[in-house]
């Protein structure tokens, strides 16, 4: 569980970590968008290959971005077998047939692509809460959501709410460590191969975790009332945020990297390489 890197920060030093957390926010929207336009191997290299830069520059180490990968691997894989065996198309050959499943190789390719853009909306939400604090995301998504307020939409109780669920993920993860290795002492069969098994050791942890987690709720409701908590009316920053010009030049970047993956999708010039590496 302690592999789990989404909410977790890294600190470090770098351009991604003082960007404005409002630009990260709106890169991370149309990075997701954008990702679903791609539908080549061509446009998901370019994509891939952006993403590793933005790790790089995140002074981030990369084997600690790709462990936030780990806990969906099963989900994806799993996935990416179902489309494949249960893929039709009606105007190949299968290259593999067993019993009611086909194999296609049309199949192989849309299965392979869903993978990786599965993997590809997972790694870039990581990087984000990897470089940013919970406090700086609830400050940008305010700031964002800020005209919404005119039609009394609550904005801060829902960046506050983001803020707490983002810190509460750390906490929660080092408690179901702590209850894991504890039912381990007592003889649960956590390592056991057989499935049932384990899904069946599962529910003595599930149990006192919601517990844990409803105790901590009360207690930090206890201590935001104890403050005087009134919600955002009359409340300051302690840290103002501030576009700088380098902020500017990393979205007018991703905004040009999806102009490039609308034109590998669309190829409005009809360039023939294009066509010959669109599968």
């Amino acid at each position: 569980m302690r592999d789990m890197t989404i909410g977790q920060y890294y600190p470090a030093s770098s351009p991604v970590h003082r960007a404005d957390p409002r630009i990260k926010l709106v890169i991370l929207l149309l990075y997701m968008v954008t990702v679903f336009f791609c539908d080549s191997f061509l446009s998901f290299g370019f994509m891939t290959f952006f993403v590793l830069v933005t790790v790089f520059m995140s002074r981030v180490p990369l084997l600690k971005v790709l462990k936030g990968l780990k806990f969906v691997l099963i989900i994806v894989l799993i996935t990416t077998l179902l489309m494949m065996v249960f893929y039709a198309d009606g105007n190949a050959e299968p290259i593999a047939e067993w019993w009611i499943f086909r194999i296609y190789l049309s199949g192989i390719y849309a299965s392979v692509k869903l993978a990786w853009r599965l993997l590809l909306l997972i790694l870039m939400p990581t990087v984000l809460t990897l470089t940013s604090t919970p406090t700086e995301l609830c400050d940008g998504l305010e700031s964002l959501l800020s005209p919404l307020k005119a039609i009394k939409f609550p904005v801060h109780e829902l960046a506050l709410i983001m803020s707490i669920a983002l810190r509460l993920v750390p906490t929660l993860i080092e408690e179901t460590d702590k209850i894991i290795n504890a039912q381990k002492a007592r003889g649960a069969a956590f390592e056991s191969k057989n499935p049932f098994k384990k899904i069946k050791a599962m529910v003595p942890v599930l149990i006192p975790l919601f517990v844990s987690s409803f105790r901590r709720a009360d207690d930090l409701a206890d201590a935001m009332d104890s403050r005087c908590y009134r919600g955002a009316k009359g409340r300051t920053r302690m840290n103002k945020l501030k576009l700088r010009v380098g902020d500017i030049v990393a979205l007018l970047g991703w905004c040009a990297v999806t102009v490039c993956v609308l034109f590998l999708k669309y190829n409005w010039f009809g360039w023939s390489f294009i066509a010959a590496w669109g599968l």
